[in-house]
């Protein structure tokens, strides 16, 4: 990796570093973070979709219940045995064939993160049960393609293990669900969404990649997302997707992040989602994007 790339892979990773959550509830939901910025909206910077209704997220009884299980694959391109957590829909069976959502998490995380964040398996369990959701399933991996891929110590010194990931997603982690699930195995039936600097994984490697995502999301987008010229090249390609959802809080400092991207899309006439709701960098945004954005998929 040239050192240019390096050094600005590590500055991106630092400023996303300091706009990960704190879970603990010392800060109110939807409050300015006080990191980026400055904050500039345009018109059609608005909500897309409503609030979030209370409620997605609660256990309910009588329902059928999808499972969470962690579980091992081999990753060739970092050289050890890493995890995955895969939801797997109620009444999952080996005699039907589903549809897989890649779900990448921040720079502060792992692959407990989302299911910490928006808590996954009753939020989906309940979008199924209602009709609002087409059974799927949803793999939760470890963004951090590394040996040692703990977010611990100095984080953004494994910047250039979240770049390293593309190889590890395409080549070990996909291969892996579909040998051990029952899972459609064409781009129609794939898609790839993330938070953060995961939501900057998801615009970089699925745009490169529409021969293998048919479904793309970025999340209050990061800063390591590539410029929307070398994401999209020819933009006229990204109207092979079936869906291309942007999304930041407006309360975001990182929302000029994906500003950009939309901006491009819009000037070229690329169709897509984009959300822009009352929330700052948080889990309370990223739950709503994926209530939302579970809904469009695979239909």
């Amino acid at each position: 990796m040239r050192t240019g790339t390096l050094l600005i892979l590590l500055l991106a990773a630092s400023a996303i570093f300091a706009q990960e959550p704190n879970t603990k509830g010392a800060r109110p939901p939807g409050e300015p973070r006080g990191f980026g910025g400055p904050i500039v909206l345009d018109k059609d910077d608005v909500p897309a979709f409503p609030a979030l209704p209370e409620g997605v997220d609660a256990v309910r009884e009588g329902i059928p219940h999808g499972k969470l299980e962690m579980i091992e694959y081999d990753s060739k391109s970092v050289g050890t045995t890493r995890k995955l957590n895969v939801y797997t829909p109620p009444g999952y069976s080996s005699e039907k064939t589903y549809p897989v959502l890649y779900l990448l998490h921040g720079i502060g995380g792992d692959e407990t993160e989302w299911d910490r964040f928006a808590h996954t398996r009753p939020l989906m369990d309940n979008l199924i049960a209602d009709g609002k959701a087409v059974p799927m399933i949803i793999v939760m991996p470890n963004g951090r393609a590394q040996k040692n891929d703990r977010a611990e110590g100095n984080v953004f010194a494994a910047a250039p293990a979240f770049a390293h990931f593309e190889k590890d997603l395409l080549e070990d982690v996909i291969p892996a669900i579909e040998a051990r699930y029952s899972v459609a195995k064409d781009r129609e039936h794939r898609a790839l969404a993330g938070l953060s600097m995961g939501g900057g994984q998801s615009l970089n490697f699925g745009l490169s990649h529409l021969e293998t995502f048919g479904w793309v999301g970025g999340f209050s987008s990061a800063p390591n997302t590539k410029a929307p010229m070398e994401l999209l090249p020819d933009p006229q390609a990204a109207k092979a997707l079936k869906l291309l959802w942007l999304s930041c809080g407006s309360k975001d400092g990182l929302i000029s992040v994906s500003q950009r991207t939309h901006r491009y899309l819009k000037e070229h006439d690329v169709p897509h989602v984009w959300h822009v709701p009352a929330h700052g960098h948080d889990p309370q945004q990223w739950q709503q994007d994926l209530y939302y954005f579970t809904q469009k998929l695979f239909r």
